[in-house]
């Protein structure tokens, strides 16, 4: 439909022109002709004119279309606003210009510099909104364009973390938060605070220990970074189990559970729910070692076979070192050979440097 009126505008302007633009020409001209069939023949060539004319607007309206649509928002918004403030500012600039007085023969001037002040400070204000569109946009809304590209669905919020019990026990929670890599806020149920104080409340030692330090923990993100971390209330009387109401919770929620459990790892998984697992990040943190790359470290103890020695790495994973028996209690320089990926986790081969290089 807009490429019609665009096209039938420009027929209709360019027949209109050249139907009285005859009454321009000069009495000369128009003694020697026939001015009602020349107008006619004007008014076809017009709008013949407009035809093309309103075709080439018509290509470069839909190219601009085209090109807008793929534009981003943000982009788009802040060329917008610096589009109108740079015409307000030519508008601010030329007003003292049209109180000076200026002969009718230059009466020209005036609109002149208006379109030129425009353009150029229109432009201007389009250029540097793409290198300053973001401080353009918190002049117009304070709180930020984030609001607008998360309802267009450009950005994704931070989805909320769910905290297990076992996870804050664990510790490592903390460290992550430190890091900065965790976004988001992280709820801690209700019923998972009742767990850890039955755990620290627990006959045995080693409960009433790992109870407590969960505890501790859960103070600490409180205090560090009150802002983020949420008690929740919820809680289920008819769901038994601490892990299927962790699930129960996240299905409701559409939130994360971090966990470092196993078994509720696999049931969340089976339900749906988006799970970030503590033990497999610190597994993919490992640094990789390839066949040739050297290693520092301290034969710990004999090997099953003969002649082999054990060590392991800061990050506890096991190297087997061939004829490395001889060295035990001894630092050592070893070349990795291999290295095994089993269900208990990841194994290193090698063998002494000295060996290794002969």
């Amino acid at each position: 439909m807009i490429d019609a009126v665009i096209i039938i505008t420009f027929i209709l302007a360019g027949a209109g022109t050249g139907f009285h633009g005859v009454d321009l020409l000069p009495i000369q001209v128009l003694a020697q002709i026939n001015s009602q069939g020349f107008r006619w023949v004007a008014l076809g060539s017009g709008a013949f004119v407009g035809l093309i004319l309103g075709i080439v607007a018509q290509n470069a309206y839909r190219k601009l279309e085209i090109k807008v649509r793929a534009m981003p928002l943000e982009t788009l918004l802040g060329r917008a606003v610096g589009l109108v403030m740079g015409l307000l500012v030519a508008n601010l600039m030329l007003a003292p210009l049209f109180l000076l007085p200026i002969p009718d023969d230059f009466s020209f001037f005036k609109p002149l510099m208006a379109i030129l002040a425009s353009i150029m400070f229109a432009y201007t204000g389009m250029t540097l909104s793409d290198t300053h569109g973001r401080a353009l946009l918190r002049l117009v809304n304070p709180n930020n364009v984030e609001s607008a590209l998360l309802a267009e669905g450009i950005l994704k919020p931070a989805t909320t973390k769910i905290l297990d019990t076992s996870c804050v026990i664990d510790g490592r929670i903390q460290t992550l938060m430190d890091t900065g890599f965790l976004e988001g806020q992280l709820l801690v149920p209700h019923f998972v605070i009742q767990e850890l104080q039955t755990i620290a409340d627990s006959s045995n030692d080693q409960k009433r220990v790992r109870g407590r330090r969960g505890l501790d923990i859960l103070n600490n993100l409180r205090d560090e970074y009150s802002d983020r971390i949420v008690i929740h209330p919820a809680d289920y009387d008819d769901i038994q189990t601490v892990d299927a109401k962790l699930v129960r919770l996240a299905q409701e929620l559409n939130s994360t559970l971090i966990t470092n459990d196993y078994n509720l790892n696999k049931v969340a998984h089976l339900q749906q729910v988006d799970v970030l697992n503590v033990n497999d990040l610190a597994q993919a943190l490992r640094p990789t070692y390839l066949p040739g790359d050297s290693l520092n470290l301290k034969v710990l103890k004999e090997g099953k076979e003969a002649t082999q020695g054990i060590g392991y790495l800061d990050d506890g994973t096991m190297v087997v070192i061939e004829e490395g028996r001889s060295y035990v209690g001894k630092q050592l320089h070893v070349v990795v050979t291999s290295a095994l990926q089993t269900s208990a986790g990841r194994m290193i081969f090698a063998r002494p440097e000295a060996i290794a290089t002969v």
